[in-house]
């Protein structure tokens, strides 16, 4: 069984080194699991009760929620913006908190890791990612971290795939999630 896991990036650059770092998850994921990245969230507009009509979902918001909900797993890759989660994953978390009850997120497993050009990765931003998403319904995986620091200069020169250390790191990340999305569930 081929695990599938949804790749969020809270950074909408071109050359963010979290979308390297996503892009990389993609290239390693171990047999047996499959990482989708997925585009468009720069689409999805801001969460807006009025305009979350069944039948009249925005597009794009619809294909987010189309993407959690035939995954089996999540994984965000978020930066730190002033010492919080971006914007546009903040937003993504709360589209796929509804319906109530019933979201996308609703008993999943999610993890969340990243890369900041601070001395501590992006810490701050991955709790309140955490926060949000445990709020929001999902199986947040608080043991599965990966805050890579210095993300300026570390991938200056170098893919995130191509550092030894971050690729075994984000490996054993992936297999975790892997393994807690085929664990059986406790009765």
């Amino acid at each position: 069984m081929t695990v599938r896991i949804l790749a969020l990036v809270g950074s909408l650059r071109a050359g963010s080194h979290n979308r390297q770092l996503a892009e990389a998850a993609v290239k390693l994921a171990p047999e047996g699991a499959e990482v989708d990245l997925f585009e468009g969230l720069a689409d999805i507009p801001f969460y807006n009760e009025d305009i979350d009509v069944e039948g009249d979902v925005p597009a794009a918001a619809a294909r987010l929620r189309e993407a959690a909900g035939s995954a089996d797993a999540i994984l965000l890759f978020s930066p730190e913006y002033n010492g919080t989660i971006p914007a546009v994953l903040k937003n993504a978390i709360d589209w796929l908190s509804r319906p109530f009850g019933a979201s996308g997120l609703k008993d999943k497993p999610l993890a969340v890791v990243g890369t900041a050009y601070g001395q501590y990765g992006g810490v701050w931003a991955q709790d309140e990612a955490r926060k949000a998403a445990g709020i929001a319904g999902a199986k947040v995986l608080e043991d599965i971290k990966l805050s890579i620091a210095g993300s300026v200069v570390r991938f200056a020169e170098t893919h995130p795939s191509d550092d030894a250390e971050v690729a075994a790191q984000l490996t054993e990340v992936i297999s975790r999630i892997h393994g807690e999305a085929t664990a059986p569930v406790a009765a």
